[in-house]
């Protein structure tokens, strides 16, 4: 129980003093940066999964 306690305390005190943390506005231009490639992803495959059915499709109706 005795190296829980002390894990838990060193976790702390780790956490308090020698973590870095970011600056808010560099959490908000990392998160919008996120979420433009995400956008910018899920567009791709999308276009990618219409080729495909598209392509399916014409295949399937010119057997």
């Amino acid at each position: 129980m005795s190296k829980l306690v002390q894990y838990i305390k060193e976790s702390y005190d780790e956490m308090v003093h020698k973590v870095t943390w970011s600056k808010y506005s560099d959490l908000q231009n990392s998160s919008i940066l996120v979420l433009v490639a995400s956008l910018i992803f899920a567009l791709f495959i999308g276009l990618i999964d219409l080729g495909f059915e598209n392509l399916l499709k014409w295949y399937y109706n010119n057997l």
